[in-house]
């Protein structure tokens, strides 16, 4: 839709008027698409809606764990070059990505790594540290032939007690996605003067393509063999996914949802949905106060949001999350997990989901509180289940990015060797899609189809700055 000679027309109505148009077109399509005729038409379920198919996915398989033959042991008790730490920032799967790139740190170093310390998010608010999420028995002992690992600081240097709180112990000038020879030029001199140092902030400090391959490949190591839920969060985890095969009393394959719709994700991708005056009101009330330096005026915003949406760097709203999955050809009577926090809008924005696919269910729906009472205590072992959920469920569907989606779709890819499906929508050409008023449900499946054909999980080739954590194909799957 052309936006010439919107910039004279109000404020208010350049919100309003598009949204609105958006809004109808997914109501008329769910209507259209709710026949059962053309449902019966469209929707002609087969295998290969549950998997990829083995053609395309039998010529890798993973290898992370094979060392060379000449790999060098790690450093003993005597600390190798110094003594590394590193606190790790965020929710739990930025927590992880920090955790898997201190090992590969300490290595390129050749310094006997601290376990690492978790920093209390001021989003999560959740005070936990290594022990309470991951097997540490378990990490210390599998990569015992890559990194010397111990639990705490040693306590015959002086400064063993204060070392994360001193700035004077504190590497902090380390760029994003440096690379193995600026730590061995930059940090390891100062690590050697001092025997102990603590890097932070740590996230996404060390990069893909300028580190050598063996780094690469202990990442994946790390994070497909030694980072380990705990053993009770592991066995919760695969009663839930036993519980969604069988909710039909018999073998049903499922589908797991990351709904990224949460009030925090809507407000901060300053992306414009469908939604009252009132609420659009609020929202902007919201996004004032919590990121009053992203805020700008009406014009200005309207602008960028209609930017964003045709770029795909918008969160799908449930209603269109409805309509691409109808399109893909899943039934009514699908099962569908769904992983996500309280959603912005509540109970109405899952409406249009919940018509389309009424099996949807949440952990609390399968599980009583007895069983998930020892989960509660922290945020973070809820988000492990989720996650462990997502990860063994037969298809999984990402709504938008993150690194939870990131980790979920590489592992499905290592672990299964990519015939699990992992659905990730191409937001950019479904906005132009949705937002056309004149599409009929027969061209729009037409469209689904076509530009989701290759977006399943299938083994993809690397390419410059690839993402090691959704794509390990290269450095962590071998040709068999």
């Amino acid at each position: 839709m052309s936006t010439r000679g919107w910039e004279r027309r109000p404020p208010l109505r350049r919100w309003f008027v598009p949204a609105l148009a958006i809004g109808i077109t997914v109501l008329l399509i769910l209507t259209i698409a709710s026949t059962s005729q053309l449902r019966n038409f469209f929707l002609k379920e087969d295998e290969s809606l549950w998997e990829n198919p083995v053609v395309a996915t039998k010529d890798w398989r993973a290898c992370a764990e094979r060392r060379p033959r000449d790999y060098d042991p790690p450093p003993g008790y005597h600390g190798g070059n110094g003594y590394v730490g590193i606190i790790a920032e965020g929710g739990l799967n930025q927590q992880r990505i920090a955790i898997i790139n201190a090992v590969a740190v300490a290595r390129i170093m050749n310094c006997t790594l601290i376990l690492p310390i978790f920093k209390l998010d001021s989003i999560w608010k959740d005070q936990i540290q290594f022990a309470d999420v991951f097997d540490v028995e378990h990490f210390i002992h599998y990569l015992k032939d890559d990194v010397h690992i111990i639990r705490e600081p040693p306590n015959w240097i002086p400064h063993h007690k204060e070392f994360y709180s001193s700035i004077r112990f504190t590497i902090k000038n380390i760029p994003k996605y440096a690379s193995a020879q600026f730590y061995l030029q930059n940090v390891l001199p100062q690590i050697k003067e001092k025997k102990l140092m603590a890097l932070k902030p740590f996230a996404n400090r060390l990069g893909y393509e300028n580190v050598p391959v063996e780094i690469n490949k202990l990442r994946c190591r790390v994070n497909y063999h030694a980072l380990k839920f705990l053993p009770e969060t592991e066995k919760m985890a695969d009663v839930l996914v036993a519980r969604m095969h069988n909710r039909t009393g018999k073998q049903t394959p499922f589908m797991a949802l990351h709904l990224r719709f949460e009030k925090g994700m809507v407000g901060l991708s300053f992306c414009d949905f469908v939604g009252t005056r009132t609420e659009k009101a609020a929202l902007r009330e919201y996004r004032k106060k919590e990121w009053p330096r992203q805020f700008k005026n009406d014009t200005m915003m309207w602008n960028e949001a209609l930017c964003k949406r045709k770029q795909g760097k918008c969160p799908l709203e449930p209603g269109e999350v409805a309509l691409i999955l109808n399109a893909i050809g899943y039934k009514k009577d699908s099962q569908v997990y769904v992983a996500s926090g309280a959603l912005y809008g509540g109970n109405t924005q899952m409406l249009p989901l919940q018509r389309m696919f009424p099996n949807l269910v949440r952990k609390e729906d399968l599980a009583s509180k007895e069983e998930l009472a020892p989960f509660q205590r922290h945020i973070t072992s809820l988000a492990a289940l989720d996650f462990l959920v997502c990860l063994k469920s037969d298809v999984f569907v990402v709504t938008h990015g993150g690194n939870f989606a990131k980790l979920v779709i590489g592992a499905r890819r290592y672990y299964y060797g990519h015939r699990r499906k992992s659905i990730k929508p191409y937001k950019g050409v479904m906005a132009y899609a949705l937002g056309d008023p004149f599409m009929s449900w027969t061209s729009f499946v037409h469209e689904v189809a076509e530009m989701h054909k290759t977006r399943t999980g299938l083994p993809e080739a690397t390419s410059p700055m690839y993402d090691i954590w959704e794509n390990p194909l290269t450095p962590c799957m071998c040709q068999s």
